[in-house]
């Protein structure tokens, strides 16, 4: 198994190209996140970025408060985007961050469930954010398996939970990714 921070550092990697292509006239553009456009979806990594080193330094939700609610981005949302970015995967480098205790919205969990939970929704959004721009939609292989393996695992987590939509079938030669995303009900 390839190990977890250098994984999430693959997703996240994942993500950044795709905001670096990103032009002017794309941040209004649909993507397969009901209700989102590309300027949403990458506020919704970035807010879950700037949490990053908050939650790892043992803060609880309450305490953070609204701070990140509405537009993170700002007038330089790419730049925005690459600065809270830096600042999570330098809190996740931290020794002892995969050990932490961290004081999620729905209860505390492992620092290292918190980190899958991360390099999940990374991913997933890369192939959202590319898909919205137009872009290469293929992900990393070795990334793709992973959080495949890791989401059939924890599918129970995901089944009527809300935050994706009902799993799409896919045949049974299908590739890594393309069932992944069709656990989180898209099509690829």
């Amino acid at each position: 198994m390839t190990d977890l921070v250098d994984l999430h550092g693959t997703a996240m990697a994942e993500f950044d190209r795709r905001v670096a292509e990103v032009t002017l006239t794309d941040w209004a553009l649909p993507t397969p996140c009901a209700d989102w456009d590309v300027h949403d979806l990458v506020n919704h990594l970035t807010a879950e970025q700037l949490w990053v080193p908050h939650l790892l330094a043992g803060a609880r939700v309450e305490e953070v408060g609204d701070r990140f609610d509405g537009d993170n981005l700002g007038e330089e949302p790419a730049a925005t985007w690459t600065v809270a970015s830096r600042e999570s995967r330098t809190a996740w480098l931290a020794p002892s961050a995969l050990d932490q205790t961290v004081h999620l919205s729905f209860g505390d969990v492992p620092g290292r469930e918190y980190l899958w939970q991360m390099t999940f929704d990374l991913g997933i959004h890369s192939w959202d954010l590319a898909r919205a721009i137009g872009s290469d939609e293929k992900l990393d292989a070795t990334l793709a398996e992973e959080l495949l393996t890791w989401a059939k695992e924890n599918e129970d987590v995901f089944a009527g939970s809300g935050l994706f939509a009902a799993p799409v079938p896919v045949g049974e030669g299908a590739d890594p990714q393309t069932r992944l995303l069709a656990l989180t009900g898209r099509k690829a």
